[in-house]
């Protein structure tokens, strides 16, 4: 479309440049002049063209490319073909949709949708975030709907740069029926009916060879028939699904504790997000300070008390306006499955804080667990980058010097060997008190030591109680030694740090514009009230 509008301006060019020297006879100077217009018309409108070519190559196919796509390939397949697809479809479609394990080199498209939800992550409400990364809405027995998130889903929605899957959006979600009742798409209706045309075809061939039957088919109306056929495998239909209940996650897992086969409803979700955001040493407070009698437990309502509390500090708990319309309503208590995993199934029980930094620490472990699956381990390694990108994640830090870093990196480790998940652990381990690694590596540099493995691996032994591996302070040292004389930017690495252990959870849901009015507010109250009232 662009290469034939400016074809048709240099075709308007060259007529009214015909119509411009009509009338007198062109200079030498004129006619190059012209000629070298043209030719630089020529060549942009080439360039123009590739580059645009390029940039359709690089972003992969949209919704409606891929159907016309799809529609013509089916068109041009012969029957033999299409049978085997229609086979292989009514065998497979109802197993979930799950992603490819290769990512492919994001395009243009995929860009603009990764700063996109990015935004979503870093400035949308609960409700929304909630609404745009959940993939499953579950029909209960009873006809109920809730939205619900796999632990996947869940580590995407904290993670930037993490693309959601096609089709999958914003109350948009893939539906999984529990209620004896079948929901296809149109896709599926027209494999569907064809495979319910081909068993009929079969039955009336297995009727045809006894005299009788086949006088009693003729007798019976064809659409008689097809509603029996039909009954039939609809019937087979709902008795599989009905059965069908997948595990999202391993028995041995956090999430499993959550109920609904390792799925997340809304009020989970919150209640997720703050503990991963809290650190332990605010519970440990907010415990002490309702435990009454100094036993160090808490009974239900008191654990309530603390969670609203906790939940009010959080950037997610200040955000969070409940949404009667989308059902995203914070529920008062926990889930079922927490209440009795904490309080016994008499809910009786106390909690100690013991316990519970238990579960704290177990729940970053399985995300964890999670992120390092995501980057699809060989032989239960990740590569030097994958793990620099996981460090530098939540770091904020500007495209440019983010690419730089990355290039160290890669510049550094040619050949890798991995990180294992020990390695990794160790490392997250070691971060979980970075508050006291920050101190301790301030005494190193007031001392006038150098910032070099040796004391990192020291600072570990001494704070964190964890052996970091000398492949693993290699690639750290390779991120953040800046000047390339083998010793750490304190300060840079321990601000990144803190914002990936906090997974950047802790900032503030807004762009700052409510904060900057209320400030100014207060500011012109306490003036006016100082002019009023004047000082003696």
């Amino acid at each position: 479309m662009f290469r034939l509008n400016s074809l048709s301006a240099l075709a308007e060019l060259a007529v009214s440049s015909r119509w411009y020297h009509g009338g007198s006879q062109p200079t030498q100077m004129r006619r190059r002049v012209m000629m070298v217009a043209f030719l630089g018309a020529s060549a942009v409108t080439a360039s123009t063209g590739l580059l645009w070519k390029r940039a359709l190559a690089e972003a992969p196919p949209s919704v409606n490319n891929l159907k016309s796509e799809l529609g013509d390939k089916g068109k041009n397949k012969d029957e033999g073909e299409v049978h085997n697809h229609e086979k292989k479809a009514a065998d497979s479609y109802l197993e979930p949709c799950t992603e490819e394990k290769k990512k492919k080199r994001s395009g243009f498209r995929d860009r603009k949708v990764m700063e996109y939800e990015n935004r979503i992550r870093a400035y949308s409400t609960p409700d929304k975030i909630f609404r745009y990364f959940a993939t499953l809405k579950v029909i209960n027995e009873p006809g109920e709907s809730e939205v619900f998130m796999t632990p996947q889903d869940f580590v995407r929605s904290i993670t930037p740069n993490e693309k959601q899957p096609e089709h999958l959006g914003l109350d948009q979600y893939i539906v999984k029926r529990f209620d004896g009742k079948a929901e296809f798409s149109k896709k599926e209706k027209k494999i569907l009916h064809r495979v319910i045309k081909k068993r009929k075809r079969s039955i009336l061939k297995r009727r045809k060879k006894v005299p009788q039957k086949e006088e009693r088919a003729r007798n019976v109306s064809t659409k008689l028939k097809e509603k029996e056929i039909r009954k039939k495998i609809m019937k087979w239909l709902e008795k599989k699904i009905a059965q069908e209940r997948e595990k999202f996650a391993d028995e041995g897992s956090i999430f499993y504790t959550l109920g609904e086969c390792g799925l997340i409803s809304f009020s989970d979700y919150i209640f997720l997000t703050t503990v991963l955001s809290t650190p332990q040493r605010n519970f440990e407070i907010a415990f002490k300070m309702f435990d009454l009698n100094g036993d160090g437990e808490v009974d239900m309502d008191e654990f309530e008390q603390v969670q609203s509390i906790i939940r009010s500090q959080t950037s997610m708990g200040m955000r969070h306006r409940d949404r009667s319309t989308t059902g995203n309503t914070l529920k008062s208590g926990l889930c079922s499955a927490l209440t009795t995993y904490f309080f016994g199934a008499d809910l009786k029980g106390k909690l100690t804080i013991k316990n519970f930094l238990e579960f704290q620490r177990k729940l970053q472990h399985d995300v964890l667990k999670l992120e390092f699956e995501r980057h699809d381990p060989v032989d239960g390694k990740i590569s030097e980058r994958q793990f620099g990108g996981m460090l530098l994640a939540y770091s904020g830090v500007q495209s440019k010097k983010l690419t730089a870093m990355q290039k160290q990196l890669k510049k550094h480790f040619k050949e890798g060997k991995g990180l294992t998940f020990q390695e990794v652990e160790n490392f997250f381990t070691f971060l979980k008190n970075i508050n006291d690694v920050d101190t301790a590596l301030s005494f190193y540099h007031m001392a006038g030591a150098s910032l070099d493995k040796v004391t990192m691996q020291q600072v570990a032994r001494t704070v964190a109680k964890v052996e970091l591996s000398d492949h693993v302070c290699d690639v750290v040292f390779a991120l953040f030694d800046c000047d390339g004389n083998g010793e750490l930017s304190n300060k840079e690495f321990v601000s990144i740090m803190k914002q990936r252990l906090m997974r950047g959870l802790e900032k503030p849901k807004d762009m700052g514009f409510t904060r900057l009015m209320q400030a100014m507010w207060k500011c012109a109250q306490e003036t006016a009230w100082d002019f009023a009232l004047p000082k003696q």
